[in-house]
């Protein structure tokens, strides 16, 4: 089985027409046969004309497919936030929602808020749970996103740029959150949550990390000021730091500027795209087929 992500020719064998999309969405969110929420009766739902909605064959009682959903209220095509869909999961830099409003012919504000809707949803399905375990290595480190003033001292520098914080298990997922600062106050709470005791942690020598090993964890720390970016007992935090490089290729590249405001969702989208690279085949279906009923 091919494990490449797939090509638009396939994403459009596959998605036809307007009708054929809805009809998805509902049988992923209902299936063929069902109680009728309202009668109550097995019933089979057949399609409303001219309605994205599906009637009960006893009472008529309808269900729109596209209610609680990223389509929910929107007249927009579903055949264009499919495709948009499908453009978020082949391409590793992200896609900006000046090159939707081109290629859909949509307003600038449609495109904004389309690209918006599909980031939150994708930031949705991705796992929280909590990383590492006893002997499992998690690599954490902290980076700012953000202009930079030049005109100031490298302390003000990072006065107008917004602090990150991630955490990456080895050979599992990644977690990363928008923080107010990098103190040692502000980081631990986040890392108790999200990182489980008993796990060796690897992190650079920033002070706001010392006094791990207090929080049940066994602390291990990488000298990048010496040069050294694998210790001699194998600490390091290249993987993290690489999910970092990816991040700022994307929104220095694509978006250009990215808003504090804003800044969770787009994390939550690479942090997606980072955690199913190694299923790329995967990452259209996981969002095609997760629409909660």
């Amino acid at each position: 089985m091919s494990t490449k992500a797939p090509t638009l020719r396939q994403f459009q064998s596959r998605f036809t027409t307007e009708d054929s999309c809805l009809d998805h969405l509902f049988q992923v969110r209902y299936g063929t046969d069902f109680e009728c929420p309202k009668c109550g009766r097995p019933a089979k739902y057949s399609r409303v004309k001219a309605r994205r909605s599906y009637q009960c064959q006893w009472c008529a009682h309808q269900v729109y497919p596209t209610a609680g959903t990223p389509f929910d209220r929107t007249r927009t095509s579903l055949r264009d936030w499919f495709y948009v869909m499908f453009l978020f999961t082949t391409t590793r830099n992200g896609v900006s929602s000046k090159r939707v409003q081109r290629e859909l012919g949509v307003t600038y504000k449609t495109a904004w808020r389309m690209t918006h809707e599909i980031r939150k949803y994708m930031a949705s399905l991705d796992s929280d749970d909590p990383l590492g375990g006893p002997g499992e290595i998690v690599e954490i480190d902290e980076t700012w996103i953000g202009g930079v003033n030049h005109g100031a001292g490298s302390g003000a520098a990072r006065a107008n740029k917004t602090a990150v914080l991630g955490m990456y298990e080895k050979g599992g997922e990644l977690i990363a959150r928008v923080i107010p600062n990098a103190r040692r106050s502000t980081l631990f709470p986040i890392i108790t949550e999200a990182v489980l005791p008993g796990t060796v942690i690897h992190t650079d020598e920033a002070g706001a990390y010392k006094g791990l090993v207090l929080r049940g964890y066994r602390h291990q720390t990488v000298n990048h000021k010496a040069g050294e970016y694998v210790s001699p007992y194998g600490c390091t935090v290249n993987r993290i730091e690489g999910y970092w490089a990816m991040l700022k290729r994307g929104i220095n590249g694509t978006y250009i500027h990215v808003s504090a405001k804003h800044l969770p969702k787009y994390l939550g989208e690479f942090e997606y795209r980072w955690n199913m690279r190694q299923v790329p085949h995967l990452m259209l279906d996981r969002l095609m087929f997760s629409f909660a009923r």
